[in-house]
């Protein structure tokens, strides 16, 4: 089993880390190997497994992901810092499994037809630079509005309790494979009307955003891109998946509750 271990900085952190490659190590069928991992153990927080998402995502559809957070607990990381010795023996006493989340697609096609294509994890927005953004949103390539505000913002469903919550978002089950567009600050007079509501569509279907701008900036996971001369934008569900590691891997719900609600040990 060929093993990589990204992390942070922080002093708790990295005595994780120590701990962690001293275990992994006492197995003989272990191998470290940064460069074609089959499983990426993160140590941090969910900005930590995102950057390592990012770092193999050309690799996404062979490497398994396993999340242990030394802070607060995140959507990504299940494993806490006191349970490192339970899940490197779980991790050796069963065969693989994985459970995966979709993630999002995004084509930016420029007014010289240059394309690029980027995988985001959580979420993608566009925003002007200093003025307001106006733009057509087509979904399936048919109109379905003419924008005016700050920005759009374009999410999985997974990514649903990140930015897309702060704007008024839906949180999405990330079994639904659904994308969800939240609009950032829209403008709604007698002169500019939008739905000014966050909106939902089916796995097949796609939203593209034409906008009116010579310089925007995207961004992809916090990541910011400056775009000039954008003819189009489009967001799809895409074909690739990133997969966790299933064992531990705590129930969607139970990691929305603990995040904003906090821990409830109430059944019926």
């Amino acid at each position: 089993m060929k093993i990589t271990i990204a992390h942070n900085t922080n002093e708790e952190t990295l005595r994780v880390v120590a701990h962690l490659k001293k275990l992994l190590q006492q197995k003989d069928d272990v191998v470290f190997d940064a460069k074609y991992p089959d499983v990426v153990i993160t140590v941090g927080g969910d900005g930590t497994l995102i950057n390592a998402f990012h770092r193999y995502e050309t690799q996404i559809s062979s490497i398994r992901f396993i999340g242990i957070h030394t802070g607060h607990l995140g959507f990504y990381t299940d494993w806490r810092s006191d349970d490192v010795d339970k899940m490197v023996d779980a991790l050796f006493l069963r065969q693989p499994e994985s459970t995966n989340y979709p993630l999002l697609e995004v084509e930016l096609e420029t007014e010289a037809g240059e394309k690029r294509h980027f995988l985001a994890l959580n979420e993608s927005a566009v925003k002007r630079v200093s003025h307001t953004l106006e733009a057509n949103v087509y979904i399936e390539g048919k109109l379905f509005e003419n924008f005016r505000g700050d920005g759009l913002c374009v999410s999985t469903p997974t990514g649903s309790t990140a930015y897309n919550k702060s704007l008024g978002g839906a949180v999405i089950h990330p079994r639904l494979k659904a994308l969800q567009m939240a609009e950032i600050a829209s403008i709604n007079n007698r002169v500019f009307r939008t739905l000014s509501s966050p909106i939902v569509i089916a796995p097949d279907q796609w939203i593209t955003i034409v906008p009116d701008a010579n310089h925007l900036v995207m961004t992809v996971d916090g990541q910011h891109i400056d775009v000039y001369n954008a003819k189009k934008i489009t967001y799809r569900i895409s074909q690739k998946v990133i997969q966790f590691d299933r064992f531990g891997h705590t129930r969607f719900w139970s990691r929305v509750q603990s995040a904003f609600i906090g821990d409830k040990n109430d059944t019926i």
